[in-house]
């Protein structure tokens, strides 16, 4: 009986908790290196857009209050005093919209979400109060008895209902399990759920770093379109026909658009452009025959594209 015993051991001694390195250990690092947490991940456009899209959606919900009577069905409470804070106004700050909304953000991010519930001295519930759930530790005590501990800044209200400095100097405040609404999301012990954002925690810090190389191998393709149109306008210049040197001189390079992901060079005669063309490729003769061409632009525009070509590649590597 020992064996078995000990393999379908009831839940006795519970030691549900996001306390210790059990829970700590899904934010972090990942495999691309970036480290991710809730803050990190909302920086991403998909993340955002899903727990905006999700967190409005169910704050705009309707929400009633029922109470069941003598006839066994039930009816509207809207007499009854959480009727009020739940559809209207859960406390001073907050309509039952940006409270319902914060609380689904906190629950899409972190997995659990938290009010502080204020009463008042008849122990009735007054107000609710969202916590922050990276503030908040989930434990038992040595009785197996459920308790929450967040973390308060010298800074908080006296409800420790607002986040400040985080490197302000903090005291934990020890909640009973009565004074706190905690909604737990997916967990494996339905008391304690994990952050989608840490279970996914690799794909988000991918994307992260996708995101990253994007935006540093642009940067490095725009110094590289600059360098080809620099280069392009030396050349023309250097190989240009000269007899006054006016029309070496009209050459120039300008950006004619950029935006995040690219820009756009033009080299031009500023004041001498209707001659490109002729001088180019030559032009017929008023008494027959037809003027030297100077090619001048074409194999600028190859070695410049060469050079573009060349200084991508070493980009990104």
């Amino acid at each position: 009986m020992g064996f078995f015993s000990n393999l379908f051991r009831g839940r006795d001694a519970p030691s549900n908790s996001t306390a210790g390195s059990g829970y700590g250990f899904f934010m972090g690092s990942t495999a691309s290196g970036k480290r991710v947490n809730a803050r990190s991940a909302m920086q991403m456009t998909a993340v955002y857009s899903c727990v905006r899209i999700l967190s409005e959606a169910v704050a705009g919900l309707p929400l009633q209050f029922y109470r069941y009577n003598d006839n066994g069905g039930k009816e509207k409470a809207v007499d009854h005093p959480l009727y009020f804070l739940l559809h209207d106004e859960p406390n001073p700050e907050m309509t039952s919209f940006v409270f319902r909304e914060t609380l689904m953000t906190h629950l899409l991010l972190w997995g659990n979400a938290y009010s502080q519930i204020i009463r008042n001295g008849k122990g009735e519930i007054v107000a609710l109060y969202p916590l922050m759930p990276d503030r908040m530790t989930v434990d038992r005590d040595e009785h197996g008895r459920l308790y929450y501990e967040y973390l308060v800044y010298d800074g908080d209200d006296v409800d420790g209902r607002t986040g400040t400095d985080p490197k302000a100097n903090g005291k934990i405040v020890r909640l009973h399990p009565a004074d706190v609404l905690h909604i737990p999301g997916l967990g494996f012990d339905g008391l304690v759920g994990y952050s989608p954002i840490a279970m996914a925690k690799n794909a988000i810090g991918l994307a992260i770093a996708a995101e990253e190389y994007a935006r540093l191998a642009a940067d490095d393709v725009k110094k590289a379109v600059k360098k080809a149109g620099t280069q392009a306008r030396k050349d023309i210049q250097e190989n240009a026909p000269v007899k006054t040197g006016a029309y070496a001189k009209s050459w120039a390079a300008k950006t004619t658009k950029e935006t995040a992901n690219a820009m756009e060079i033009v080299v031009y005669s500023r004041n001498r452009y209707q001659l490109v063309h002729l001088l180019e490729f030559g032009h017929a003769l008023r008494k027959g025959g037809r003027t030297r061409a100077f090619p001048h632009i074409a194999p600028a525009e190859e070695r410049a594209a060469q050079t573009l070509e060349r200084e991508v590649e070493k980009a990104l590597r």
